[in-house]
C-alpha cells in the first residue's frame, strides 16, 4: 500500500513540474512589447467607459485575452466585430503570441469605426477585418483555427459553430458572448443545448461580464 502511495505521489509531483515547466517555457516564447503595452492600455482607459453599440465590457475583454495568451492560440475568428472593443483584447493578446485575427463586421459604419479603433490603439497589423455577411462568409473560412468569439446573431450561434468546429484545433476554443449558465437569452438556447450534448466538447461559462460560454475542443470526432 504504502509503495501504491509513493507512485502515486511522484506521479502527480510529476505532473505538476512538466506544468510548471511547459507554463515557464511558454512564458518566455511570448513576444514582449512594452510600447505596445502602453499603448493599448492607454487607449482601453481613455475609452473604458465610451463603449456602445453592442460592444462586450472590459472585464470579457480581459476574459478572451488570458484564454489566448495562456493556451497561445495564434489562428482567432471573431464573429461580430462592433466598433472594435473585443478585438482590441483579442489583438492585443495575439501581439504577444505571433497570431492574427480575423474579424467580421456586417454593419459599414461600425466596420469603419473599428477600424480606426484598431489603428487608434495600435494593433492593427494584428487584425484582418472583413466587412460582409458572416452567414455567408463563415462558411468559406480554411483551418486550422484555435480560438473563436461569436457575438452576432444569436439565432445563428449553432449555425456559426457548425461551420467552423471542424476547422478547430484539437485544443482550440469557442466562445460565444451573452450566455450566462442558469440564463438563456433569447435565441440561443439551441446553440447551449447543442454544445452541451457534444462529446469531443467541454463547455463551461463565465457570468462576470456579459456571460460567456467557453468550448473547448478535446477531440476531433
Amino acid at each position: 500500500m504504502k509503495t501504491k502511495i509513493r507512485l502515486h505521489y511522484h506521479l502527480v509531483l510529476s505532473v505538476i513540474c512538466v506544468l510548471f515547466i511547459n507554463q515557464a517555457v511558454f512564458s518566455q516564447n511570448l513576444n514582449e512589447n512594452p510600447e505596445l503595452d502602453k499603448k493599448v492600455k492607454a487607449f482601453l482607459s481613455d475609452k473604458r467607459y465610451s463603449w456602445r453599440d453592442m460592444n462586450v465590457p472590459a472585464s470579457d475583454g480581459q476574459l478572451l485575452f488570458d484564454i489566448i495568451v495562456e493556451n497561445g492560440y495564434k489562428n482567432a475568428v471573431e464573429i461580430g466585430t462592433s466598433t472594435g472593443h473585443s478585438g482590441v483584447w483579442i489583438a492585443w493578446a495575439l501581439s504577444k503570441t505571433g497570431g492574427k485575427l480575423i474579424t467580421f463586421e456586417i454593419d459599414e459604419q461600425r466596420h469603419k469605426e473599428a477600424l480606426a479603433n484598431f489603428k487608434e490603439a495600435g494593433v492593427a497589423e494584428y487584425v484582418d477585418a472583413r466587412l460582409g455577411d458572416a452567414h455567408k462568409l463563415i462558411p468559406q473560412l480554411k483551418g486550422p483555427i484555435d480560438f473563436v468569439f461569436s457575438d452576432a446573431d444569436k439565432t445563428w450561434y449553432k449555425n456559426y459553430f457548425v461551420d467552423i468546429a471542424p476547422k478547430m484545433k484539437v485544443g482550440g476554443c469557442f466562445t460565444a458572448h451573452n450566455i450566462t449558465q442558469g440564463r438563456r437569452m433569447s435565441g440561443i438556447g439551441e446553440f447551449v443545448e447543442y454544445i452541451e450534448s457534444l462529446s469531443n466538447f467541454e463547455t463551461t461559462y463565465n457570468n462576470k461580464g456579459g456571460g460567456v460560454s467557453i468550448s473547448y475542443k478535446t477531440n476531433k470526432n
